[in-house]
């Protein structure tokens, strides 16, 4: 059997952040925020389950610039590795450092910057756009010659190594802290400090920010806040993706002038009036968050991302063998679940609707999935059932979740 072995880095990743978890529980430290490991975790699987449908054409991208237009034809080799690596790492310091300094970068890369905790699961926190981005930054290591197998198996260390970065639990790493990106680098790189702000950009080497002038010490004596300089507080799925490219809309429409537009589009984060936040949150009814969240629905929400997690493992290690229309709703499940669990730690009135629709997926997944005559006519009952008593279901349903009725 063909299995994408891929897979097993989700257990991987999910088994440290419960060791770091636990570790941090044992000593009292306050490092995890549940909703904000939720809200992470969330983004980390639909950008893991993205890949699956979009990894395959960026190789063939790599390999069509190498085979076409490749300036050499550089070989599988020890010097070769090194120079990729220090190439790769080189061209994410720079898609790192535009991705803080362009505004249409920034709307794909803040979402990684949003948590206000600082840990593993802040490392889950990478969306598609970025994957897009980055692609045309690297595209450049296939036109010099590198083959894109070489590339794309040394992105997976661009995939795993900070991943090790992203925690409070480990301190300074000694004479580590003069070549390589470690934990306290990447602590200053997230915090919201002004003095902090806009430095460390590396991924495995920091040597970039030392030759280019961004690099800034974790200082022992300051206190780091994590987070944007001006916090989302939002845990919805979908607003955690596109806020700021909404606000970056909001911007340029009311900037005059072809070039004026061009200039806040391409300019730094910090032209972009703070007014547009509040004025879109009001455009699109974004309220703030409930002061709290009952347990169950804590424990309820916990639980659908659990499933999640195991769905998401078992699709990768069997993509293979799972038509096409089973992987298109089982990922379209995974991302209502996802929406959901968002809108729930929010208390969104239309969380109902969200459900159904839902449930709506997981009935015809399961006749596509297993065409037995029995199963279509017990889905095709549930659905009527469901569209008949609608009302009743989402009254009820929506006491159960916020004690109240529609």
């Amino acid at each position: 059997m063909k299995f994408n072995l891929l897979a097993f880095a989700v257990p991987f990743f999910v088994l440290f952040m419960t060791i770091e978890f636990l570790v941090a529980r044992k000593k009292k430290l306050p490092y995890f925020n549940l909703h904000h490991s939720v809200a992470n975790v969330s983004i980390g699987i639909a950008e893991r389950l993205l890949d699956v449908w979009v990894t395959g054409a960026f190789f063939f991208f790599y390999d069509y610039l190498q085979r076409n237009f490749g300036l050499f034809e550089i070989r599988a080799g020890v010097l070769t590795w090194i120079l990729l690596l220090l190439c790769t790492d080189f061209c994410w310091y720079w898609y790192h450092r535009l991705a803080h300094e362009v505004n249409v970068f920034w709307a794909a890369h803040v979402v990684h910057h949003q948590s206000e905790d600082f840990n593993y699961t802040v490392s889950a926190r990478i969306t598609v756009f970025q994957a897009f981005i980055r692609t045309g930054f690297w595209a450049i290591l296939p036109l010099l010659g590198f083959p894109a197998m070489m590339i794309t198996s040394l992105l997976l260390v661009h995939g795993l190594y900070p991943f090790f970065i992203h925690t409070r639990l480990i301190g300074k790493l000694g004479i580590l802290e003069y070549i390589l990106v470690t934990p306290s680098h990447h602590r200053v790189h997230h915090a919201s400090n002004e003095q902090y702000l806009d430095r460390n950009y590396g991924d495995v080497f920091i040597i970039w920010d030392k030759l280019f002038g961004t690099f800034q010490k974790e200082e022992d004596n300051v206190e780091i806040k994590y987070g944007l300089t001006k916090p989302l507080n939002s845990y919805s799925f979908l607003w955690q993706h596109v806020h700021f490219f909404a606000e970056l809309w909001y911007a340029v429409r009311r900037t005059g002038g072809f070039i004026n537009k061009l200039k806040l589009i391409f300019g730094k984060p910090d032209l972009v009036d703070p007014a547009a936040r509040e004025a879109v949150e009001k455009k699109f009814n974004i309220f703030h968050l409930p002061q709290a969240v009952e347990q169950r629905l804590n424990r309820y929400v916990i639980w659908q991302i659990a499933l999640s997690i195991a769905l998401l493992f078992v699709f990768i290690l069997f993509e293979h063998y799972l038509p096409l229309t089973q992987q298109a709703l089982i990922s379209l499940g995974l991302i209502l679940t996802l929406i959901n669990c968002g809108a729930i730690m929010e208390q969104k009135k239309w969380v109902f609707y969200l459900e159904f629709l839902r449930l709506l997926t997981v009935a015809i997944g399961l006749v596509i999935a297993y065409p037995a005559g029995w199963l279509s006519v017990l889905m095709l009952l549930v659905t009527l059932l469901l569209i008949r008593y609608f009302e009743t279901i989402r009254d009820h349903y929506l006491y159960w979740v916020y004690q109240r009725r529609q």
